[in-house]
């Protein structure tokens, strides 16, 4: 499909149309090293990529078999009774969002793109259009036909997963079972050794209650729950240790020591991810059977239309869908054959950073 085969097709979302995902993309594409490695091809309205893509060469094709590089490539199509608002939610917003999400998803699942990059959505406004699904992540495991998933949040060796992902934090406990617990970690693992190429991963587990418990004084979950998940864990190969008190463990360098750490819910897991690296880290879902990644950021209403967002996120994002998907072929010429095989170079670098 692509005109330079060696050049991974990234298939990109707009996201909320009144957010700064496609003024963020065009930030992260402003750089002529970005653009050498990657055909990036864009799903949104032509009415949007005029105004956020007025610095950086870009053209408009009838599908992604015409796409070229050099260029973002734009697939288009028609927004009906939407009007672009800059950091106004509007159920047209999401339906605009929605649309761009299923033809990405859609070109993805006939390998017509080869990797998906998601601009952020507005979650309200979306599902007032019709999206029954609590986020990206959910969606695409239903469309993969995946019963499980896991929310990856990465930013250089820092690898954050969450059990439980898009619930209500007075639902946690009752979500978390130790089966739930082991195929989260299985998850993890798998993705640690298919797509970031680690051999032999170590994962920290945090605890659910303060001071992971104290020995049942706050809770019994970590008795209860974890214990058992990590023994069965362990008994089918998997270096997962803990459970670890949440509070102290990112500040005390602990993170360091380990290649994964899986949080038991949202935000015990994305608090210390966005402070140690907002505006530079990647959304993962691993085990899916395609890749898709995400900016860390939301849509940024406040600052949207003004042309000032920041496209390292959406820079990183892209990076690390091309990598991964190196990383998949690699991991699949190993498994496959058992003779030694010398895995390919990645074929996309990241920006310096300064």
């Amino acid at each position: 499909m692509s005109p330079n085969n060696s050049k991974i097709r990234v298939g990109i979302t707009c996201g909320d149309p009144n957010g700064i995902g496609l003024e963020a993309l065009a930030d992260a594409l402003s750089d002529d090293r970005t653009m050498a490695h990657i055909v990036p091809i864009v799903y949104a309205p032509r009415e949007l990529a005029v105004k956020a893509f007025d610095n950086v060469p870009w053209g408009e094709v009838e599908d992604e078999s015409a796409a070229a590089s050099g260029q973002i490539n734009l697939v288009s199509f028609e927004a009906e009774e939407f009007e672009h608002k800059p950091g106004e939610a509007s159920q047209r917003a999401g339906a605009v969002a929605m649309e761009s999400l299923q033809r990405a998803v859609a070109q993805l699942a006939k390998t017509n793109v080869d990797v998906l990059v998601t601009a952020p959505i507005n979650k309200d406004t979306i599902r007032s259009a019709g999206f029954n699904f609590p986020g990206h992540t959910e969606y695409l495991a239903s469309e993969a036909g995946v019963e499980d998933v896991l929310m990856l949040l990465c930013c250089d060796g820092l690898r954050i997963g969450v059990a439980t992902g898009h619930v209500a934090l007075k639902e946690v406990s009752t979500e978390l079972t130790s089966a739930k617990i082991v195929t989260k970690l299985k998850l993890m693992h798998e993705s640690l050794v298919r797509d970031f190429g680690i051999p032999s991963p170590r994962i920290a587990v945090l605890g659910l209650n303060p001071h992971a418990g104290d020995n049942g004084m706050m809770g019994d979950e970590e008795k209860r729950v974890l214990a058992p998940a990590l023994t069965t864990a362990s008994k089918q190969g998997i270096q997962a240790m803990g459970p670890y008190a949440a509070d102290g463990f990112f500040g005390s360098g602990a993170s360091r020591q380990f290649d994964g750490v899986l949080a038991m819910y949202h935000d015990q897991g994305l608090a210390p991810f966005k402070a140690l690296s907002f505006g530079r880290g990647v959304n993962f879902t691993a085990g899916l059977p395609v890749v898709r990644t995400s900016p860390d950021h939301g849509t940024g209403f406040d600052i949207a239309g003004q042309g000032t967002a920041n496209g390292a996120s959406f820079r990183e994002a892209i990076r690390m869908a091309c990598d991964i998907r190196t990383h998949r072929l690699a991991h699949r010429e190993y498994a496959g054959s058992p003779l030694e095989i010398t895995p390919p170079k990645p074929e996309y670098k990241s920006r310096p950073r300064g």
